[in-house]
């Protein structure tokens, strides 16, 4: 119902106004079923629901999308014991080794005989975009799958130059200050897990910790040792939590009890239990965006 893990990048007033063309952009792009002798295909699915046919969702300025995949599950396992079934074969037949051009021709063989009846695994990464403030929030914490969320709205666009997140405050410096002082930014308190590393080395020591008080002498002699913060729980404003790396993406976001008691019990049907999900999702996340942008600087591009 709710994004559980946050990627965010920022685009320009003007790159904003070029959104008002998904409607009509995005069917050309529709996710189609992926074909016999294919290994994967992508596309726009629907952002609220698995049946349903729109592309777009919108809640005032923010336009809710779905990128969609279909990808052919062959494990490297089955196919290359089929290719060496039957290199066997033909080594015990003839008397004889295969050539590397052989085996070649005898890999694209079992492909074309084994794609056509593996499984297919269907994906969903959700996003929106909040054409007023200029973020794009996408579903996920993998950086690749983002970009490649990214990637699918610039083709379908022609053009759409929305960028990473670019602190002008470092936030591994940051969260470092706010757990050896104890004092963090105002709305802001401590979770119950971090993860602290040794920058001086690509191996060096790492410490996790998770349902623990982190404003403890155990946790900052970690700090007193070297080690520094890269990921840390926060709890915003008593109504959502969420772990922060030093990549600002969001992990683990959950709305507290104060604001899922604002979700209303019997919607009168999908459609406003959709709408009434993403106003609220999109107002939580707006207060605690525009306090990050704050805290890390980081300006909207013009």
């Amino acid at each position: 119902m709710f994004f559980r893990n946050l990627t965010l990048f920022r685009f320009s007033p003007a790159v904003a106004e070029d959104l008002a063309r998904l409607d009509e952009v995005l069917p050309e792009h529709r996710l189609r079923d992926v074909g016999p002798m294919e290994l994967s295909t992508r596309g726009f699915v629907s952002p609220t629901s698995l049946a349903a046919h729109d592309l777009t969702h919108h809640v005032g300025a923010v336009t809710s999308i779905a990128a969609g995949s279909q990808t052919k599950l062959l494990p490297p396992g089955v196919v290359n014991d089929e290719i060496a079934k039957r290199v066997e074969k033909i080594a015990e037949a003839e008397g004889r080794k295969v050539s590397g051009r052989e085996r070649k021709r005898i890999k694209d063989d079992v492909l074309n005989e084994l794609l056509p009846r593996a499984f297919v695994r269907a994906s969903r990464i959700r996003a929106y975009a909040d054409a007023r403030d200029g973020w794009l929030v996408v579903d996920t914490a993998s950086r690749r799958a983002a970009e490649d969320v990214l990637s699918q709205l610039r083709e379908a666009l022609g053009s759409f130059p929305a960028v990473p997140l670019a602190p002008e405050e470092s936030p591994r410096v940051l969260m470092t200050h706010w757990v050896a002082t104890g004092k963090l930014p105002t709305g802001f308190e401590l979770g119950d897990e971090i993860e602290l590393r040794d920058p001086a080395t690509a191996s060096g020591a790492v410490a996790r910790c998770r349902r623990q008080d982190l404003d403890t002498d155990e946790v900052r002699e970690h700090l007193r040792t070297g080690k520094q913060v890269f990921r840390i729980g926060l709890v915003f404003d008593d109504r959502i939590s969420f772990v922060l790396g030093e990549d600002l993406v969001l992990r683990k976001v959950r709305f507290t009890d104060v604001v899922l008691d604002e979700v209303p019990d019997e919607p009168e049907s999908a459609a406003a239990e959709a709408d009434a999900n993403l106003a609220l999702m999109m107002l939580e996340h707006g207060r605690l965006f525009e306090r990050l942008a704050t805290i890390f600087n980081l300006p909207r591009p013009e």
